[in-house]
């Protein structure tokens, strides 16, 4: 794979997560033991909604991220990183007994984990780092 598809792919990933970051009110309401940590509608939960504000929020800059990733590098990175961060959090309590959250090892703790593997290997294989543009 070149640096020249890697970068097109990135851009087509970024939008992809991104709007998936934007449907996370839905994807909750469709399957909410696989996306919302809490019984009821989504919007039953003041600590859920303010999750779903965070990651409209995020995922709308990385749809606006898909037009140029090289200016918008510190962000793939702080989604990476903070996708890797929050599915691990969340694999650790879906865990526990006190919860009984497991069905959440098949829904969002993968989904995150996907989105940081697949954003850091194309970030990686697009050379951003090497055509001089901060990493």
């Amino acid at each position: 794979m070149t640096a020249t598809t890697s970068y097109r792919l990135l851009q087509i990933a970024l939008v992809v997560f991104g709007a998936v970051m934007l449907l996370l009110y839905p994807l909750a309401a469709v399957w909410p033991s696989g996306w919302a940590w809490h019984d009821g509608a989504p919007h039953e939960s003041q600590y859920f909604m303010m999750i779903v504000g965070i990651y409209a929020v995020l995922g709308a800059s990385l749809c606006n991220a898909a037009r140029r990733p090289e200016a918008n590098v510190s962000l793939i990175w702080f989604t990476v990183w903070s996708s890797v961060v929050h599915a691990a959090i969340m694999a650790v309590q879906s865990m526990s007994d006190t919860h009984h959250h497991h069905r959440h090892l098949w829904g969002d703790v993968p989904a995150l984990l996907l989105a940081a593997g697949v954003l850091a290997f194309l970030v990686r294989r697009s050379e951003l780092g090497r055509r001089g543009f901060v990493e």
